[in-house]
């Protein structure tokens, strides 16, 4: 089989200003946060952001960096709405592009099924029609029992030039491993994005998958990643189960920056000017003995 290990900059180099970014993960679980980071670091602008959101949304609108974001929702989840996320959509400073999380899953779907687009229900007599005025009606040309040809919702195929996901477990190869409790979709941002790289929390033989989970865990497969890297506590601060929880304290933390410029700037210096994801576990090890 391939080898499909890279480096983080052999990741971020396929990364350019405007691009598309899809981020896996769902809130603030399993986010691909190292690459997140890393994109952070390199300072890639005027991204598109297309997530089930969490901080990647309220990190790249509090550097600058998103020009719109594609969501069903921001959360941190113990934290229901993303502090960060919230100032930039109140002052306008990002372009949001809101959809329920039905419809934005067949945005997703869509995409990964090579069709323009998913007609729907989801959105009839709702704002989310009002609040993405691009969206479409269409008519089926099916008629129900009265004869009557229903009109739908044509929720559009999401277009993503680069996916993001983090996995447990993945092998040089690019098949990937989830051992939590849910996908989180991960399997579809991977086949819809012209390229997918994958973070993991480590890159084990192949054979070895079955001593972490059953082959129903193994829903990442090979032909659709790109690249894949090792990242030990990858999705940092966000929780990885069962290799780590969420990390409340320091979400708290990053969340309290929204309302500080002193205490953003702080945190900015001492977690994302840095220079690779081994600089950031330091830096966490040397916050951590602080407390």
């Amino acid at each position: 089989m391939p080898n499909k290990i890279l480096t983080e900059e052999e990741i971020i180099s396929e990364i350019k200003d405007g691009m598309t970014i899809g981020v896996g993960g769902w809130g603030s679980r399993r986010k691909p946060m190292s690459l997140v980071r890393a994109i952070i670091r390199a300072g890639i602008k005027d991204l598109t952001i297309v997530s089930y959101g969490g901080p990647e949304i309220g990190l790249l609108s509090a550097t600058g960096q998103l020009r719109r974001a594609v969501y069903g929702f921001v959360s941190l989840d113990s934290i229901p709405l993303e502090p960060h996320f919230r100032i930039a959509r109140q002052t306008k400073s990002i372009i949001a592009s809101e959809f329920d999380e039905g419809a934005f899953y067949l945005g997703l779907l869509a995409a990964a099924h090579r069709v323009p687009f998913y007609p729907t229900r989801a959105g009839l007599g709702s704002d989310m029609l009002n609040m993405n005025p691009d969206l479409e009606l269409v008519t089926s040309p099916y008629a129900d029992e009265s004869g009557e040809y229903e009109k739908l919702v044509a929720i559009p195929a999401f277009e993503i030039d680069v996916s993001l996901i983090h996995m447990n477990r993945a092998d040089k190869a690019g098949n990937g491993q989830f051992l939590g409790p849910d996908l989180f979709f991960d399997d579809l941002f991977a086949m819809a994005a012209k390229k997918t790289f994958m973070s993991c929390e480590s890159i084990v033989e192949t054979e070895n998958f079955p001593t972490y989970g059953s082959v129903h865990t193994l829903k990442i497969p090979r032909i659709f990643i790109d690249g894949v890297i090792e990242a030990p506590l990858g999705a940092h601060f966000t929780e990885c189960p069962p290799d780590y929880g969420r990390d409340e304290e320091f979400q708290k933390l990053y969340a309290s920056t929204a309302k500080d410029t002193e205490l953003w700037n702080k945190f900015k210096s001492q977690f994302l000017d840095l220079g690779s994801h081994s600089e950031y576990l330091k830096s966490l090890d040397s916050f951590k003995e602080s407390q």
